[in-house]
């Protein structure tokens, strides 16, 4: 014997499935995870501790984190962003 919420939780999952399929990531500028932790160390970052590099604010867990990320910074950078996370956009420089 069929039960009657048989086709309706066929539906339920076919529209889950859907909306998974059709959802776009998280490009670039839209929300994701905000930066937390230091690229180069891992430990909790200090707002007072960042370099600002091509347009994007990157915080350290402390200063002397900023000369190792310099060394090779496209590859932080790009490691963070590859885990989802959205770096702040750095101020405007004043002239």
């Amino acid at each position: 014997m069929k039960s009657k919420a048989y086709p309706a939780i066929l539906l339920a999952v076919f529209l889950v499935v859907l909306g998974i399929i059709l959802v776009p990531p998280i490009q670039a500028g839209e929300k994701g995870k905000a930066q937390t932790l230091c690229p180069i160390m891992g430990g909790a970052i200090d707002k007072t501790a960042y370099v600002d590099y091509e347009g994007k604010r990157v915080y350290f867990c402390c200063s002397g984190c900023k000369s190792t990320f310099l060394k090779d910074a496209d590859k932080y950078v790009k490691k963070m962003e590859s885990e989802g996370i959205v770096l702040e956009t750095a101020p405007a420089s004043k002239k």
